[in-house]
This record gives structure tokens, C-alpha cells and sequence, in this order.
């Protein structure tokens, strides 16, 4: 572990531990079902959901030095990616039924999750509190944008609502919530919660940044 990360109180470290694997459960499965819709094979599945979960996490680590990237130094990621896309592939009939709102839900919490753990982490590593919420907002969006990529599309990130605006937010609520002395716990819980609901209330009134002509 980077050397600025050591000593930490082992509740930070659990926030960014639990957060992160309940995200990355959260975001294979959407994976699996962006693929499933591209009508990808098995393997395309695997690959989608192994992307849309680890891939922000694994840009956040090699942006702030934790390397190597816990996707890759810790088993439980990449394993818990493939089982999740691996059930919603065995589970297609009902997951492919899922309706709309269902999905944004879903999303919308793998999103508050991801910016939690990205922001904490980054905060651990003794990064700026700017670049942090930067940080969290890349574990949010990172995923979808390089399955957006490979899927041959223009990322949905830079088309819908207020999404990494709604990570920013979340990751900025829990640097300053940390700030004026919020405990940790109820800190990483405020900003997910914030995240989430800016991301929900933005589909529901059609909340967006302004667009160029």
C-alpha cells in the first residue's frame, strides 16, 4: 500500500472496501445487461460486465498511485464481477425484463457507491480534496464510458441527465462533510445518498447542463 495510505483508522479503509465491492456487484450486472441488449455472446457479457464494474476503479488506482490496481492485487473484484455478470447471464430472461426505471435505480446506486469509494480512497492516499471528487467522479463514470467505447457509441455519460454531475456532487458532499468533522460512516452515507438522489430527481424533471446549439 502507498505509504500515505498506512495508519489509517480501519473504518476508512472498510468504507472504501464496502463500497466499492457493492458497486462493483451493482455495475456488472447493469454491464451484463448493456451487453446482453448489444446481443453479445457469453464471452462479450463477461467482458462488458468486468469493464463497467472495475473499469473506473482500476483508472482511479493508476491515477493515484495505488498500484498495483486493487482489480488486480485483491481476487474478490474481478471475481465477483464475473459471478454477478455470470448470473445475469444464466438470469437473462428476467433481467432483460427489467423495465426502465428499474435500470436507472440501479445504476443510480452502483453510481453513489462508486463515488463514495472512489472519493474516500483517493482522501486516503492523501490527494487534494479537488482532485479527490474528481477521483470519485472517475470510479462513477469510468466504467460506462469505456464500455461505451467498446460498445462503438457516444458515451452516455456526455448525452443523459445529470450524471457525472451528480457524482461530482455526491464525491464533493463527502469531502466536506469530512471536513466539518462528519463521522466517516455518516459521511460516505450522505454522499451516496446525495449522488443518488441528484441522479434520480435529474431522470425524473429532465435535469440537464446546458447543450451548445
Amino acid at each position: 500500500m502507498n505509504a500515505r495510505a498506512q495508519g489509517l483508522p480501519r473504518r476508512l479503509e472498510n468504507i472504501v472496501l464496502v463500497a466499492d465491492l457493492a458497486g462493483t456487484a451493482v455495475f456488472a450486472v447493469e454491464g451484463a445487461i448493456s451487453a446482453m441488449r448489444a446481443q453479445l455472446d457469453l464471452l462479450g457479457v463477461m467482458v462488458i460486465a468486468f469493464i463497467v464494474a472495475l473499469g473506473g476503479g482500476v483508472t482511479r488506482d493508476l491515477l493515484i498511485g495505488a498500484t498495483p490496481p486493487k482489480a488486480v492485487a485483491d481476487w474478490r473484484y474481478p471475481a465477483l464481477a464475473l459471478l454477478m455478470g455470470g448470473l445475469a447471464f444464466v438470469a437473462r430472461d428476467w433481467v432483460l425484463g427489467w423495465s426502465g426505471p428499474m435500470l436507472i435505480l440501479l445504476d443510480a446506486a452502483g453510481l453513489g457507491l462508486f463515488a463514495v469509494a472512489g472519493t474516500q480512497k483517493a482522501q486516503n492516499f492523501g490527494i487534494s480534496p479537488f482532485v479527490s471528487m474528481l477521483m470519485g467522479t472517475v470510479t462513477g463514470v469510468g466504467g460506462g464510458v469505456i464500455r461505451d467505447i467498446v460498445l462503438a457509441r457516444i458515451p452516455l455519460v456526455l448525452q443523459v441527465d445529470l450524471y457525472a454531475s451528480s457524482a461530482f456532487v455526491g464525491a464533493a458532499s463527502l469531502v466536506i462533510a469530512r471536513r466539518l468533522g462528519v463521522p466517516p460512516l455518516w459521511s460516505a452515507w450522505l454522499a451516496g445518498t446525495v449522488c443518488f438522489a441528484l441522479r434520480m430527481l435529474s431522470v425524473r424533471y429532465g435535469w440537464q447542463l446546458p447543450k451548445a446549439l
